[in-house]
């Protein structure tokens, strides 16, 4: 295998919360049913949301793609039962992903108060 593309994002999660906030439905259209419910449990979703925002946006950077390139629900951030996170790609994304011969993601993320960060390797 070889390295396709690498992307990073970062989000400031004191604009995502004022954004959220100011837009309530944006909730539900960039984020699935999946990601909504694994961050329900928690005090303060924002953070954990913001997260999951800059793994679409760092696939995006990874496939050399703009905002845009595909919906916001053809890339997820799901939950292995260890806790490790992990992409899923359909739709539109998967399409690119495959003229572009991407047939593996490695996903870190992160986030502290201020900031949400991921991390994308495309193989």
């Amino acid at each position: 295998m070889s390295i396709k593309g690498v992307g990073v994002d970062a989000v400031d999660i004191a604009r995502f919360r004022a954004s959220l906030i100011r837009t309530p439905s944006m909730r539900q259209r960039l984020f699935t049913a999946e990601e909504l419910e694994y961050v329900a449990p928690k005090v303060d979703q924002v953070p954990s949301l913001a997260a999951r925002f800059a793994a679409r946006e760092a696939v995006m950077k990874a496939m050399g793609l703009g905002l845009g390139a595909f919906g916001f629900h053809e890339v997820w951030v799901s939950r292995a039962s260890s806790g490790a996170p992990s992409l899923r790609i359909t739709g539109r994304a998967l399409e690119l992903a495959v003229d572009r011969s991407i047939t593996q993601w490695h996903l870190s993320i992160t986030h502290t108060d201020l900031v949400a960060i991921a991390h994308v390797v495309a193989e």
